[in-house]
């Protein structure tokens, strides 16, 4: 039975027992037109704005304007080594050790510089497998390295398929796949929550049974870094990466992180595209020496920081430090359940949630899947004051995100949504 009961008054309640309540005065909430704070359900697409993230980004810009290239070495935070001021805060946020986190590029950028070190193709062992239902941008560069590689994307691509009926994919079915064609892919490479559905996929689970079976094992955490508790370096994969702008609240577009687990560390026989922030800090200023890696995630970096979205990234994972990791993920399970409560009270025959209901394969993201469905009810829950996202054919997305949500957000939007059923 849920511990959870229905009413206003005990939402208000929870909010007044919430260790993180105040953290919601830290961000800038969007208002409607009356100045009224909209219930904000889309930290799963783009999270919200600290208030502290325009006082970092002016920090640097008058760095640069007092100081000029100077800034490299003189400003408050030397751009120099600016990443380094991220490692630690993202590193456990995403449950690694230092040297194995590293914050460049953008995502589908860090995707395609693993795959370069961790897809290497033979003529037995090519097949690249992930999950059918993946994020788009996923399969198209997965797609495009067995192009690049001289494959048939269609033949080289293995989907592991949810049962039909069914929304979920099931860790059967993919020991199926890896008993029947194990021996044939290469790479798996599985987004470890899924965009569509919410599930978070077991990535020790996965990082083992792809290993036996002689696989290189990778995810995309888009959609679980600073969601919910990866541990990467535990789960044992090869490689992970995600984005900084949905649950790490670093603006549109935002730089993205990678990991590479230790155990490659100074593997100098791994394929890799390198550049002169990958080699030996020391002497990288020497302009003529042969390249020198360096050791860990830095290794795979290309390019000196862009400083500007790196202070807007370390002014909200400044937020998380001061939270906690650990509270966001117990609020989260609370918010989220007390959300999946009043969704379930309200018994009605046109909705049902896709994502699992068990808290620890999923984080904050409930699917709803809409009877049906074309975009109406998403487009009138819009006009009522709040923001989710619609994902074709028939599921609202929505997110109670810990940091910036409230159990009395999440009351009323199921208020709202009661009345529009």
């Amino acid at each position: 039975m849920s511990h959870y009961k229905s009413g206003l008054e005990y939402a208000k309640q929870l909010d007044q027992n919430d260790v993180l309540a105040s953290f919601r005065n830290q961000f800038h909430i969007p208002k409607d037109k009356n100045g009224n704070d909209l219930i904000y359900f889309c930290g799963n697409s783009l999270g919200l704005q600290p208030k502290s993230t325009k006082e970092y980004i002016n920090q640097e810009l008058e760095d640069w304007a007092n100081l000029g290239v100077e800034g490299h070495t003189e400003g408050k935070n030397p751009w120099l080594h600016y990443h380094e001021f991220l490692t630690e805060t993202m590193a456990n946020v995403v449950g690694s050790k230092e040297k194995e986190v590293i914050v460049m590029n953008s995502l589908t950028a860090n995707l395609h510089l693993m795959m370069v070190s961790f897809y290497k193709p033979t003529a037995k062992r090519y097949k690249i497998l992930i999950e059918a239902d993946a994020f788009p941008s996923d399969k198209y560069a997965v797609e495009s390295q067995l192009r690049h590689h001289g494959y048939n994307d269609k033949e080289g691509l293995v989907l592991w398929k949810a049962r039909k009926g069914e929304e979920l994919a099931n860790y059967n079915d993919l020991e199926a796949i890896l008993a029947e064609q194990g021996d044939e892919i290469a790479l798996i490479m599985i987004g470890g929550v899924n965009y569509y559905t919410g599930q978070f996929f077991d990535l020790k689970r996965i990082t083992d049974l792809g290993h036996k079976n002689g696989c290189v094992v990778g995810f995309d955490c888009a959609h679980g870094a600073g969601n919910v508790d990866l541990d990467l370096h535990n789960s044992g994969a090869d490689f992970a990466v995600w984005c900084s702008y949905k649950y790490l609240n670093s603006g549109p577009g935002s730089l993205s992180g990678a990991f590479v687990h230790e155990r490659h560390a100074n593997r100098k026989d791994l394929n890799r595209f390198t550049g002169w922030w990958s080699h030996n800090k020391k002497t990288r200023f020497k302009m003529r020496d042969e390249f020198d890696q360096l050791e860990g995630a830095e290794g795979w970096q290309l390019s000196n920081p862009p400083i500007l979205s790196m202070a807007a990234i370390r002014a909200s994972l400044d937020v998380v430090k001061e939270a906690g990791f650990k509270n966001m993920i117990a609020k989260s399970k609370e918010l989220t359940g007390y959300f999946e409560f009043l969704i379930n009270e309200l018994n009605h025959s046109d909705i049902k949630i896709i994502t699992p209901s068990n808290p620890d394969q999923r984080g904050c993201q409930l699917s709803i899947q809409v009877k049906n469905a074309d975009r109406t009810l998403h487009d009138k829950l819009t006009a009522a004051g709040t923001i989710t996202d619609w994902r074709e054919p028939d599921v609202i997305r929505c997110a109670p995100v810990p940091l910036y949500n409230s159990f009395t957000d999440v009351f009323e939007f199921v208020e709202r949504l009661k009345k529009l059923l």
